[in-house]
């Protein structure tokens, strides 16, 4: 075996040393709780109905969440209505809260369809789905969030 070769399979086995490393460090945490605060209309812009949904978020962690951005969605009977996304996100301290405020837009056809659809439904629970991808600074990974339920039309 050459001087070179035997250079070149040291540094591949301190890379991967390094590599495996770096992927250790990267800490567990448990994902945090979301709860709705308010959901209010705000004035419309280009003609398109505007939301702003104010979120309770809960760190189960010991470390402070350094959220990067949130993107989220409603759904009402399987139609995505609501979307939108935030990146000017406090951090939330360890075992601490904070309220996150997201400027959402309606989807006017999947609104349409859905009021198709409530005819045939009538009396029914209206299922809903709210799902948010939270992406962090640093090394955390990002967190996917899903709540599900029924509102009673009653």
């Amino acid at each position: 075996m050459t001087a070179r070769s035997l250079r070149n399979a040291v540094l591949v086995v301190l890379a991967l040393a390094f590599l495996s490393a770096c992927a250790s460090l990267t800490p567990q945490i448990d994902p945090p709780k979301v709860n709705l605060v308010s959901f209010k209309s705000l004035p419309a812009q280009g003609g398109a109905p505007r939301f702003e949904i104010k979120l309770r978020v809960m760190n189960p962690n010991k470390q402070t969440l350094d959220i990067a951005g949130i993107s989220y969605s409603v759904e009402l009977l399987g139609k995505e209505l609501v979307t939108g996304v935030a990146n000017d996100i406090s951090p939330i301290a360890g075992y601490g809260e904070g309220v996150v405020t997201l400027d959402a837009g309606l989807q006017l056809l999947e609104l349409l369809r859905l009021m198709a659809s409530l005819g045939s439904a009538s009396g029914e629970p209206l299922a809903y789905r709210f799902t948010a991808k939270i992406d962090f600074n640093g090394l955390i990974p990002t967190q996917r969030i899903e709540e599900t339920g029924e509102i009673a039309l009653k």
